[in-house]
């Protein structure tokens, strides 16, 4: 009788989780320093107030040391496995990037976990992660894709007059393309300069769509935005062109802002606003490039580099009466821990058959401990380990030549307080009083490493 009693009250528990298992929608921005929306010292001071998004960090969580992967790629796929690139995409003995790029077949994707949890997944925006069969993201968990397969920058191809068509045979223009799970991916027109001005609007409002659609049902819902911008080239749309009359990009940050408003909007005006998680973040920092006009706030350099200013990205959730409201910490924090974290959300397990390197954050950010669950983390460049974060330190043992370049071996490696030296320039500073340092910082390193040396990699190339 007991044993009836506890099964019947077990299904009842789950059944009222499962009744409150929250939507989940992210916005993940391309390219976008630390340093652009009004709560992180941007906003007005780049030209275009930003008060839809800073809405986000008033009625939830902001975090100011969120790290992420250097590059798009293994930044996307840290984010979507919960695993340091390297373990999916970038290993020396991996075939060559030209044959395939983004993760395999036999990754699981924060979509696939959601859907085994019985989501209604949607991606409406830059993938980035495989454009072979099998890899498009509706072979990897997503229900409906409506997007472009790789980056932006293509967009430059077909105004060019150095194009040669007859280069490569898979050599051909982007397309936006769409898809839904279980059938091939359409392409429906060419990804060129002036769509690259409207492929933002034309996200928002798939999203938007996909969200209503969805609102009707009992189904909970994933709707991941993978905008475009801030990546070059920086297009605003039409209806936002000189608006701010300080420039394209300022253009733009107006357009976001803007965008976000409306899928925040639509989310309250469906009365979801309590059973909806939501994430705004970016998947590296400014542009590497000196043309870019994109803001790192106080840290040093953009993406494509070990520094600051490439691994610390804007980070806003919210989840009314789940998360607390107006929160900010300092605490570490991986774009990987997103994995676990949405999993112990929703009452998911995170797979037991492979290195899951993030770490649950529910805890954290729902208030219950002032202390984030992580306190270190390795920083790659493609497959170059350059070094590692403890607290508020940081070793590297590479560095970049002042054009950003080339890479420098350490004779000795450079220990950073980055709490006294934000901008990464004096390696010395206090490290005479502070070599202890080097024991916890080495032992992050010594730890990854071994966890690599160990990791059989992926059965499916």
């Amino acid at each position: 009788m007991k044993k009836i009693i506890l099964i019947a009250s077990l299904l009842f528990c789950h059944n009222l989780w499962a009744e409150k298992q929250p939507n989940i929608v992210l916005v993940l921005m391309d390219n976008f320093g630390y340093g652009e929306i009004g709560v992180y010292g941007g906003g007005e001071l780049r030209g275009a107030p930003t008060p839809n998004i800073d809405s986000i960090a008033a009625d939830g969580f902001q975090l100011t040391n969120y790290n992420v992967e250097a590059e798009c790629t293994p930044s996307r796929s840290a984010l979507m496995t919960g695993r340091y690139g390297i373990r999916t995409r970038q290993r020396q003995d991996g075939p060559t990037r030209g044959v395939w790029y983004g993760i395999t077949k036999w990754e699981i994707t924060l979509a696939e976990m959601l859907s085994e949890q019985g989501y209604a997944t949607g991606i409406f925006g830059k993938w980035h992660l495989g454009d072979t069969e099998g890899r498009y993201p509706t072979d990897q968990g997503f229900d409906e894709w409506n997007g472009i397969p790789r980056s932006s920058d293509r967009a430059f191809w077909p105004d060019s007059n150095s194009y040669a068509a007859d280069a490569h045979p898979d050599l051909e223009f982007a397309h936006v393309m769409s898809s839904f799970r279980g059938q091939d991916p359409k392409e429906l027109e060419v990804f060129d300069r002036e769509k690259r001005k409207t492929i933002d609007r034309d996200i928002t409002d798939h999203a938007i769509d996909f969200i209503k659609r969805k609102a009707k049902t009992d189904q909970p819902f994933f709707a991941y935005l993978p905008y475009t911008q801030t990546h070059e080239p920086v297009d605003p749309h039409p209806d936002f062109f000189g608006t701010t009359g300080n420039g394209s990009f300022a253009d733009v940050l107006a357009q976001t802002d803007a965008y976000v408003g409306e899928l925040l909007e639509t989310i309250d005006e469906l009365g979801l606003t309590e059973d909806t998680i939501f994430i705004f973040t970016s998947d590296n920092g400014r542009e590497g490039v000196p043309r870019s006009f994109g803001f790192t706030g106080p840290w040093r350099s953009g993406m494509f580099s070990p520094y600051e200013g490439s691994l610390r990205v804007p980070f806003l959730i919210r989840w009314p009466g789940k998360i607390p409201k107006e929160q900010v910490s300092n605490e570490v924090f991986h774009q990987m821990d997103v994995f676990p974290t949405l999993a112990s959300f929703i009452g998911a397990e995170v797979p037991k058959d492979r290195v899951i390197d993030g770490v649950d954050q529910s805890n954290f950010l729902m208030g219950k401990t002032v202390k984030s669950a992580r306190e270190s983390l390795v920083i790659y460049i493609g497959n170059e380990l350059f070094g590692a974060k403890w607290r508020n330190w940081k070793i590297l043992l590479k560095e970049l030549d002042d054009d950003g370049y080339g890479i420098k071996n350490m004779a000795y490696p450079s220990v950073y307080n980055l709490i006294v030296d934000p901008k990464e320039e004096v390696p010395e500073l206090n490290y005479l009083n502070d070599t202890w340092v080097d024991f916890p910082l080495y032992q992050v390193l010594e730890d990854h490493e071994e966890s690599i040396a160990q990791d059989p990699g992926t059965p499916d190339p």
